[in-house]
């Protein structure tokens, strides 16, 4: 295998070229886990990976619980199933509070103050209603926690990490929080061990060819953990040498790359954002352009970060600016034209769009 076979399979790994899914559940769950800070990109990374995507349809599974978004592994927030979202945490929680230790440090959160809130938050949330970050921080007020400064975040951080809350259904354009154990009433426990060898498998699965340092990057594993999370799974998995690098992957290894392959990225797309090394599909010398594969919202060529793109809503319609970072064919250029349709198309807006430079 070479460089270019490497790209050919992530893509085929990740669901960029051959689009299996037509539901966002099982797409999450092939996945494991899939970034979302930023919302409307998230759902858009969902629906560059499925069959005749609609927003609405993403958005009801959320809303529905069938999704569910919280703060793991980095951690930062992601999408994950419910059926998932113990062990997941389970398994990296231990990580995250070592490292945000020092905040909480700062912030005067000590174990007394948060098994407090913690009790504020869930009496607040058992009638099942959702409630918005402001609400849970005014019934905090009104018991006598302060919630000033970033508070407020790592009281609801921690009351996600110790498994009580995650996203309620949105109301309007607002978030809110639920209770975990009521919008994921099955969700599963696993040995440690059987923990480690499920999120590698997920990842090698669907992001593979990767190397040790990408799941250790993606996971927030410690280097021990996950080279015995790799450990465990390594007679499942293939592996290939490739200037001096190990990839391991699960999949047949041989696929054969579309002709114009293009997807027009969202910011913190798995694609680039699940690999610690990016150079395989950022040239260096673009890389600040590309806002470091994770930053920016990126035009993907064949597997490879070639331009990038924003977006501007008004009304109805969308005004899309695309900016290539290198000069491009008129029928390539075209096939970019047919994916920012297909983006305008998924959000329900009239597409203009204007190429800068």
């Amino acid at each position: 295998m070479n460089r270019q076979d490497l790209i050919a399979l992530r893509l085929h790994n990740q669901e960029l070229s051959n689009h299996s899914f037509t539901n966002p559940v099982d797409l999450v769950r092939w996945l494991g886990a899939v970034q979302s800070q930023d919302y409307a990109g998230a759902k858009w990374a969902l629906a560059n990976r499925l069959k005749n995507p609609v927003d609405a349809e993403i958005e009801m599974a959320i809303d529905n619980g069938d999704i569910l978004r919280t703060h793991v592994l980095r951690p930062t927030w992601h999408f994950v199933l419910p059926e998932d979202i113990r062990w997941m945490i389970e398994l990296t929680e231990p990580r995250i509070t070592n490292f945000s230790g020092k905040y909480y440090r700062d912030l005067n959160l000590d174990k007394a103050v948060l098994k407090r809130s913690n009790k504020i938050i869930v009496k607040t949330l058992q009638s099942g209603k959702h409630f918005t970050r402001k609400e849970l921080g005014e019934a905090l007020e009104k018991a006598g926690i302060a919630t000033n400064d970033l508070r407020l975040t790592y009281i609801i951080f921690r009351a996600e990490l110790d498994q009580l809350v995650c996203n309620g259904a949105k109301r309007g354009k607002q978030f809110t929080y639920a209770l975990l154990e009521q919008r994921a009433p099955n969700a599963k426990h696993l040995q440690r061990s059987e923990a480690l060898a499920e999120l590698s498998m997920r990842y090698f699965r669907s992001r593979g060819p990767a190397t040790t340092k990408d799941f250790i990057w993606w996971s927030g594993l410690s280097p021990v953990d996950a080279n015995k999370a790799i450990e465990i799974v390594k007679a499942q998995l293939d592996s290939v040498v490739v200037d001096g690098q190990t990839y391991f992957f699960s999949s047949p290894s041989v696929v054969k790359q579309k002709k114009s392959s293009v997807n027009l990225l969202p910011a913190y797309d798995e694609y680039t954002v699940a690999y610690k090394d990016r150079s395989l599909v950022i040239d260096p010398s673009f890389e600040e352009q590309a806002g470091h594969g994770i930053f920016n919202p990126n035009i993907v060529i064949n597997g490879q970060v070639k331009g990038s793109w924003r977006r501007e809503l008004t009304g109805d319609k969308v005004l899309m600016e695309i900016q290539y970072f290198s000069r491009i064919s008129a029928s390539t250029h075209q096939t970019v034209s047919s994916a920012a349709k297909r983006y305008s198309k998924f959000i329900g807006k009239h597409l203009t769009l204007k190429q800068k430079g």
